[in-house]
């Protein structure tokens, strides 16, 4: 066995940076305090009185009453589009050294959201916990000698006001520590390449060249390049190209949906480790192989909040009604929905990602992502988070033994009736009305409130299906290809016209 492989092995088993014994609780309190002390005297600060709350004998429930909840359009309307003119000290001392770009899923208007460089330090340590996670997952020795495929968007990034702009993929993989570069493949040379094609044409010519072990990226754009790699060399699955491909680091979205068609691409099974790092910082990973659910950074610069998963606490926009009760880390519960509120080192406060997440371990911190506030399908009272129709679709895929990895889906008025109506990318050939029938069984015996719904107002399963490619195609012309770029699970009726003709001018 390798000895270098057994002295990094050695190391990362003799770390004490990643401890489940740590107070999460603890941890957060300390996390709010610091950041609280760090941005007293910013604009900010001062506006909500920091100094004051530093001060309150109950510091969380002092900053829960002085401070607002704030979406994207919210905190950049009132604060951000200060920073984002170049102006210092505004939400957070100095001003940023990058802007990640951030379409989202629901919109083709890029987001730029401040990255300091208290955030690089924050996601590069969030990054080095994960890594010393592995000691977890029983891998071999000669597996930390390997490379690692990081499959992100563009690291040539735009300057604009002084600072540097792209999607938080490219901005952490142009911030790759040096003693990190040798492992680190495309290379610096090829992942800046703009154009999603050419970047990945060049990764296929390259591929024999390296011995990659570990593979990091979005799924549905990691299943592509696998795809192109695969078909360049003639091979019929990656581990005749990579035989030592052993780890896959997903995020982004559920692994869930692309399991199927992800692991058909391979010739042996890989360990699959979620982790959830997002434009606006790294949350949380996968700390260890028993359980699909990841474990809270809450040491690292973010404190978190969480807001019960309440139709009186959203509005029709996806954002929060301000008298929303938010909870602590010790206040939760399990199997709860939350919408995730986060403050951050980047000059984010109380600050809505989007994201709804649940506890699966209270102790350990460890949560599972549920859905998306503005994809949370309750238009005649289903209820129906992602989560829901992830576990619906891996349903069919089960039943029918073929692979389903995008689909979105939307409750519109057909004439006088609420429908649900799904388009499935899938390559087999199997008959719609099926395929409805088996959805709307299927949600009838896994929520109840969609079980009420379809005996009230909603009328119907439609279901449309489409090959895979649509989706991707779809996403090239309304954004961009690769990188951070995720399909829109549910769509609001306007949207889903959009859509609709799209889809249906493929085929």
């Amino acid at each position: 066995m390798a000895i270098l492989g057994n002295i990094i092995k050695g190391i990362i088993h003799a770390s004490d940076m990643v401890s489940p014994d740590l107070n999460a609780v603890k941890q957060q309190k300390q996390v709010l305090k610091d950041l609280l002390e760090s941005a007293q005297n910013t604009q900010f600060g001062k506006q909500y009185q920091f100094d004051k709350i530093l001060l309150a004998e109950k510091t969380e429930k002092d900053f829960r009453a002085k401070v607002p909840f704030f979406d994207y359009d919210q905190i950049r309307k009132k604060w951000w589009h200060l920073v984002h003119k170049g102006e210092e000290n505004i939400t957070w001392p100095g001003k940023p050294d990058y802007f990640a770009l951030s379409s989202g899923t629901t919109g083709k208007t890029s987001k730029r959201i401040p990255v300091t460089n208290a955030m690089i330090k924050s996601i590069r340590k969030a990054g080095i916990q994960q890594v010393l996670a592995l000691r977890n997952f029983d891998l071999p020795s000669d597996f930390f000698e390997k490379e690692i495929m990081m499959l992100g968007s563009s690291t040539d990034l735009e300057e604009h006001n002084d600072a540097l702009e792209g999607e938080i993929s490219g901005i952490s993989a142009s911030n790759i520590p040096f003693w990190f570069q040798n492992y680190y493949k495309p290379g610096n040379e090829i992942a800046k390449i703009d154009d999603w094609d050419k970047r990945v044409q060049h990764i296929a010519e390259k591929a024999k060249e390296w011995d990659i072990g570990a593979l990091s990226g979005i799924p549905s754009w990691m299943e592509l390049m696998l795809q192109k790699v695969i078909e360049h060399h003639n091979a019929k699955n990656i581990h005749e190209i990579w035989p030592n491909l052993q780890v896959y680091t997903s995020g982004g979205v559920a692994f869930g949906p692309y399991e199927k068609s992800f692991n058909a691409l391979l010739g042996k099974p890989i360990t699959v480790i979620d982790t959830y790092l997002a434009s606006e910082g790294f949350m949380a990973f996968q700390q260890r192989p028993e359980t699909g659910a990841m474990k809270l950074v809450t040491n690292n610069g973010i404190y978190f909040e969480f807001i019960p998963f309440k139709p009186e606490y959203i509005q029709s926009d996806g954002s929060l009604v301000q008298d929303a009760p938010s909870l602590t880390i010790a206040e939760v519960e399990l199997h709860q929905d939350y919408v995730l509120v986060i403050s951050t080192v980047a000059g984010a406060w109380r600050y809505l990602i989007g994201d709804t997440i649940e506890f699966t371990d209270i102790d350990r911190a460890e949560i599972k992502i549920t859905g998306r506030t503005k994809f949370f399908l309750n238009t005649v009272g289903s209820q129906l988070s992602v989560n829901k129709l992830n576990d619906a679709v891996k349903h069919l895929e089960q039943k029918y033994d073929i692979q389903i990895p995008e689909y979105t889906l939307c409750a519109n008025r057909i004439e006088d009736d609420f429908y649900h109506s799904w388009y499935l990318g899938t390559s087999s050939k199997i008959d719609e009305t099926q395929l409805a029938i088996a959805l709307d069984d299927f949600l009838k015996h896994a929520n109840k409130n969609y079980k009420v719904a379809r005996s009230k107002a909603l009328e119907g399963v439609k279901v449309n299906t489409i090959l895979p490619s649509v989706f991707y195609d779809w996403n090239a012309a309304n954004k961009k290809k690769g990188g951070q770029v995720k399909m829109e699970r549910v769509m609001g009726e306007e949207r889903f016209a959009e859509w609709k003709e799209f889809a249906d001018n493929q085929g």
